[in-house]
């Protein structure tokens, strides 16, 4: 019996198979198939709306782009009109008092001698020769200095990834953590003044509508029915005879597969002892997101507010975003109802009561001022993402190096936020582009800019079509 047989198949719809699926076509390579376990596209950008209304998103996430391809998907996803555009508010929740982030820019509001202990070590660590540091603790106490890196940068960090940062390579940091100018520190303490735009990110939209999810689900259904198949996750990967079987019992014959799936679930798939064990070095940690819908509006200290961290230990929570800020769509009765939606990361290394975090997160809550003891709650949601956040672990980007080109020797193209395990280019634009770069590669042989070049890439805003000079893959395989 003859099976389905694709040039090209794609597993997952989320940003990374849905770049991937959309170029493609737009190339004209119309011989190929999206696979999706869920009803719904998104991956792990999706949006879920809870039994009283509230809509809530798989994790915080926000829009920005370094790339002018993304902001015409996105503009195709959802318009120009489908938007509300935000100033970003983030701040940092220490000493009982909220500090602008990033913190290191604005020690002018810490207690007098830790913020002396921090300019003392700032002052410090500009003085000292810099060496080639050897894991993320390293850097941070290199380029920081003992205070901050006490006071917040360290216990922050082992909070958000649930690993000590000395597991960490240092490489993936680039545009994610803010490097401080000494002068504009002292400029900042002397003159009492805040300094909160720094990032990629202090300007950022988002869905009017949906949440997160509809850009997806929109850019899904842009795709024609007979190139779809939602639904019906693959169960069983044939490398050899390039064949997959999914849980609906569908059987699907390819040429190149591209996969979006986490690195260590797809090589358990394909049975490959060595990709296995290499595979399964890879660190993970979960994330539990957990949204509070509330009646009322919210207090005057988080009425402008996006997002918090939480380096402190009165609450298990590494971040909070004040939801309902995003877009009044966001709750059932906007003006009378509001919400916040808080991640809790999980790890080997930190483990979670999932019977318990609903609860131990409200009392987070109430410990951190966010809400009151008598906050008229209606509403608690949550969802555990089993892969949250791509560790970049110090042995992380060795066994990148000997699985990815393996998989390529078999015609299988990982790539996408844990298709390819990189968390410095894994934001929903990273993660779209990576498919699209693929897709140009595969068709057209140009070069993979984001999976290859990450601080290139993260440095500017990208115009589109690449430069020439970006244009040629000397690596393609005919």
């Amino acid at each position: 019996m003859s099976l389905p047989a694709y040039s090209v198949l794609v597993l997952g719809a989320g940003p990374t198979g849905l770049g991937a699926m959309l170029r493609l076509l737009e190339l004209g390579e119309t011989d190929c198939l999206l696979i999706e376990a869920e009803e719904q596209a998104g991956g792990l950008a999706a949006s879920v709306v809870d039994d009283q209304g509230f809509t809530w998103d798989l994790g915080g996430h926000v829009q920005f782009s370094h790339y002018q391809a993304f902001d015409r998907y996105m503009e195709q996803a959802l318009g120009r009109d489908g938007w509300i555009d935000h100033q970003r508010e983030s701040w940092v929740w220490m000493r009982d008092c909220f500090v602008p982030y990033p913190f290191q820019n604005n020690l002018h509001r810490l207690p007098g001698p830790e913020k002396w202990a921090c300019v003392q070590g700032l002052i410090e660590a500009n003085e000292r020769t810099t060496e080639r540091p050897t894991d993320f603790e390293h850097w941070i106490r290199q380029t920081f200095g003992q205070g901050i890196a006490d006071s917040f940068l360290l216990p922050y960090n082992l909070k958000v990834w649930a690993y000590p940062p000395a597991m960490l390579n240092a490489h993936w940091v680039g545009e994610r953590v803010a490097v401080p100018d000494l002068r504009s520190v002292l400029k900042s303490i002397c003159l009492n003044e805040d300094q909160p735009s720094w990032g990629p990110n202090n300007r950022f939209r988002f869905p009017l509508h949906g949440g997160t999810g509809a850009i997806w689900e929109n850019l899904a259904a842009s795709i024609p029915a007979q190139h779809r198949h939602f639904g019906d996750g693959i169960v069983a990967l044939d490398a050899d005879r390039r064949q997959v079987i999914t849980a609906g019992g569908a059987c699907f014959s390819y040429k190149r597969l591209i996969n979006t799936i986490p690195l260590d679930r797809l090589c358990r798939l394909i049975g490959d002892s060595n990709l296995i064990e290499q595979s399964s070095q890879l660190k993970y940690s979960s994330v539990h997101v957990v949204g509070i819908g509330l009646r009322g509006q919210p207090p005057e200290a988080l009425r402008t507010k996006c997002w918090m961290y939480f380096p402190e230990n009165d609450c298990p929570f590494y971040r909070v975003t004040v939801f309902s800020n995003y877009s009044p769509n966001n709750v059932p009765e906007p003006g009378a109802t509001w919400s916040l939606m808080a991640e809790v990361s999980e790890s080997p290394c930190r483990t979670v009561d999932e019977q318990t975090v609903v609860d131990d997160v409200v009392r987070g809550m109430r410990a951190t001022r966010l809400i009151g003891d008598e906050a008229p709650i209606i509403s608690r949601w949550h969802r555990r993402l089993h892969h949250g956040y791509p560790t970049p672990s110090v042995e992380r980007d060795t066994i990148l190096q000997h699985v990815l080109p393996a998989l390529e020797e078999r015609d299988i193209y990982s790539r996408g936020r844990f298709g390819a395990w990189k968390y410095e280019v894994s934001n929903q634009d990273h993660s779209m582009m990576q498919g699209v770069e693929l897709a140009e590669r595969l068709v057209n042989g140009h070069k993979e800019l984001t999976l290859l070049q990450p601080d290139l890439i993260n440095r500017s805003y990208n115009a589109w079509p690449y430069p020439e000079w970006a244009q040629t893959d000397m690596n393609r395989k005919d």
